[in-house]
This record gives C-alpha cells, sequence and structure tokens, in this order.
C-alpha cells in the first residue's frame, strides 16, 4: 500500500496525522448536536465524519495518481461550469439547516449539501496558474489578462462575495499572490486592488440605501464586522465568548479527551469553533501541537513548490497549499477573537463535506506536482548511476 503512495511521505503523514487526530473533537463535538440540539449520536457524526474522510482520501489518491498537466485543461472546462454553478446557488431562496442555501446547493439521491465556493476556489486557483505558464510574456500584457484572467475571476469572486465575504476575499487574495509570484508588473496589480476596493466599497452603499433587497447572508456577515469592530454583543460575540472561556478552561493540559463542558454551550462546536473544544480538552499543549502540524505542512508545500522546474508547478502548488493554511489559522483566529466570524472550517479537522473533499482533492493535485518531481530525481539517478568511471578513463586514454 505505501509502495502505491507517490509523491511527498511527510505531506501524506502531515495529512494522515491531522485527520486521524480529528476523529478525538469531532466524536466530543458532536454531543451538542445530539444531546442540546436533539438530532442524531455522537457514534452517528462520527461514523459520518470517518466516511467523509474516507471519500476525501480516496479523492486524494486518485488525483495524485493524475499528471499534473492535465488539470490544466480541466480548469479551463470547469471554469464556466463553476460560474453556472454559482449562479443557480446565489438564485435559491430556501435555507439548509437555518443558513441561507445562496452558499450550498443539495445533491441528489444521496442529500448532501455542496459548497459550490470551495469548488470555484480550487478551479479558479489551477487556472490562475496555467494562465501564467501558457502566456509567460503575454501575460504582462493589461489588455491581454484582463480579458483572459481578471474577468472570470472578478465574475466567480463577485458571485461568492454576497454569501461567504471571507471565501471570496481569501480567494482574490490568492490570485493576487500568485500574480505577484508570477512576476505580474506592480503597477497592474494596485490597478486590480484599487479596483477591487471600489466595487466592495459601492456594494456595501448598495447594501446601506437599499436594505432587504440582497441576500440575508450579507446582513449577517456585515453585523458580524460592525459588532467585531464596536465590540457589541452579538450572536457571533455570544459563540466568541464561549469559544474564549472553553479556551481558558483548557490551562496548560486541557480537562481530557471528551471531557469539554463548553461544547453543550458552544454552536457549531464541531466545525466554525472545534479549535476552542481541542484547546479546552488538550490545553495549551494540544492548541500549540496543532499549529505546528500546520506549520510543518506550510513547509513541505514551500518545498515542493521550490524543488518544482516549471512555472505552472510552482504556482499552482502555492495557489493550492497556502490558502488551506490561511483557513486554518484564520479559524484559530475567530476562536482566539482576533477575527471577526467568518464560518471557516478548520482543514481535515473540522466535520464537514465539501470542504474536506476540496482540500484533500487541493492536496492530491500538490501530491501529483510532487510524484512528478520524485520520478525525475530517480531517473536522474538511476542515468548518473549508469555511468561507468572505468570505462570513461578508457575513451579518454
Amino acid at each position: 500500500m505505501f509502495q502505491s503512495l507517490k509523491g511527498d511521505k511527510v505531506l501524506w503523514g502531515i495529512l494522515a496525522l491531522l485527520a486521524i487526530f480529528s476523529f478525538l473533537p469531532v466524536f466530543s463535538a458532536s454531543s451538542n448536536l445530539a444531546y442540546v440540539v436533539g438530532r442524531g449520536t455522537p457514534w452517528g457524526y462520527l461514523v459520518k465524519h470517518f466516511m467523509i474522510l474516507s471519500i476525501g482520501f480516496v479523492l486524494m489518491f486518485s488525483v495524485h495518481k493524475i499528471p499534473y498537466n492535465y488539470f490544466k485543461g480541466i480548469s479551463i472546462l470547469m471554469l464556466p461550469v463553476v460560474m453556472l454553478l454559482l449562479l443557480y446557488t446565489a438564485s435559491q431562496g430556501t435555507v439548509i439547516q437555518d443558513a441561507n442555501a445562496s452558499r450550498w446547493i443539495r445533491i441528489p439521491i444521496i442529500g448532501l449539501s455542496f459548497q459550490t465556493s470551495t469548488l470555484a476556489s480550487v478551479v479558479c486557483m489551477v487556472y490562475a496558474a496555467s494562465f501564467f505558464s501558457k502566456y509567460k510574456d503575454q501575460s504582462k500584457s493589461f489588455k491581454n489578462s484582463l480579458l483572459r484572467l481578471w474577468l472570470p475571476i472578478f465574475i466567480v469572486v463577485l458571485l461568492i462575495f454576497p454569501s461567504n465575504l471571507s471565501t471570496a476575499a481569501l480567494l482574490f487574495l490568492m490570485v493576487l499572490i500568485v500574480s505577484f509570484i508570477a512576476g505580474y508588473p506592480m503597477k497592474y496589480l494596485l490597478a486590480i486592488c484599487g479596483t477591487g476596493l471600489a466595487a466592495v466599497l459601492l456594494f456595501f452603499l448598495m447594501v446601506k440605501a437599499f436594505p432587504g433587497v440582497f441576500p440575508n447572508r450579507v446582513d449577517t456577515w456585515m453585523s458580524r464586522i460592525e459588532n467585531f469592530s464596536s465590540g457589541k454583543s452579538s450572536d457571533g460575540n455570544y459563540q466568541v465568548e464561549r469559544a474564549n472561556t472553553a479556551i481558558v478552561s483548557g490551562k496548560i493540559f486541557g480537562v481530557g479527551a471528551g471531557k469539554s463542558r463548553m461544547k453543550n454551550f458552544l454552536p457549531q462546536s464541531s466545525s466554525d469553533f472545534i479549535y476552542a473544544i481541542i484547546v479546552e480538552e488538550f490545553g495549551l499543549i494540544g492548541g500549540i501541537g496543532l499549529i505546528v502540524l500546520y506549520l510543518l505542512l506550510l513547509f513541505r508545500i514551500v518545498v515542493i513548490a521550490h524543488k518544482a522546474n516549471g512555472m505552472f508547478e510552482k504556482l499552482v502548488v502555492i495557489g493550492l497549499g497556502i490558502p488551506i493554511i490561511f483557513q486554518a489559522f484564520i479559524n484559530m483566529g475567530v476562536a482566539l477573537q482576533v477575527l471577526p466570524v467568518t464560518g471557516q472550517t478548520l482543514p481535515m479537522i473540522s466535520s464537514g463535506g465539501t470542504s474536506a473533499w476540496m482540500t484533500c482533492i487541493a492536496m492530491g493535485i500538490i501530491l501529483s506536482v510532487s510524484a512528478k518531481e520524485e520520478s525525475e530525481e530517480e531517473l536522474d539517478f538511476e542515468n548518473t548511476s549508469e555511468i561507468n568511471p572505468i570505462s570513461i578513463l578508457s575513451e579518454t586514454i
């Protein structure tokens, strides 16, 4: 089984450790849904989490077997599909589990909800990396890049923005970072940033001028930002206060696995605020240990990007890997009251479906790049070992 795993073995190990560790806090925190909300059982949620991660690792294994060059064409084909899915998702008016359905669509037959913005983020990052690798010289032309890169990126970001501010902002930021690494002219980047800020300000003014016209999710994240900046009490602040209480209760060594008290009072304790439960049960040591794992994950991503030979390989590894680390630290920052409530899950730890699957697919593409690097290194080593120093010396004589 281990021989069939290609790519960076350390990266495989870190992802496996995160997945194995996730069963403890998910099983513990799911009692909130089972006994307080009255929906399901902790064992049921544990089995569901196991099935989601199992499917995720199957996806990761399958994707890492595909040559990474194939994803260039796949991203171009998927971009219009993603736009249509986002448009359909935004047009819905129902709710799923008391949340605005403009963030999810329900998959027929299996009945799972699918967050289309996570798929859009992966597709857009691969598309951006493909653009800069394919049009190395033309990409520095503002007119050419405006139509081929920035127009589709702006459309995707604008479709995500009303319902999921944090995901839209993270996607736009990562495209800017990838553009900067690819050598895109700074004056054009500043122009793009200025246009984006102007569009955001205009959107805020329209929301204030015409309340009730936009989806209720806009009011939710706007009130979260306002309450965070002013320190006012709200539902989001209630969650953060309970999370802070859980973190303080953990102290150095924690109260023990499964012994969290605040999980019964903290909404979204198995997803958005699972880091608070981890610190309560495993203490400061557990919280720092988890941070170290994500930093090791970041280190391996940087190493793979550094070893990559081509422009596409470097950009796709950075574009897919760094957002996962950002997402992890955003989730932790919300629990520590450093950032406003965003709804970002903890990658490979939180319970969920599509977010974990998209993380696994992104990691599968990174491992595909790493596997290609390893095969090239092995080929170079074999070619070098075939050279016989004695025969070279005899030929020289």
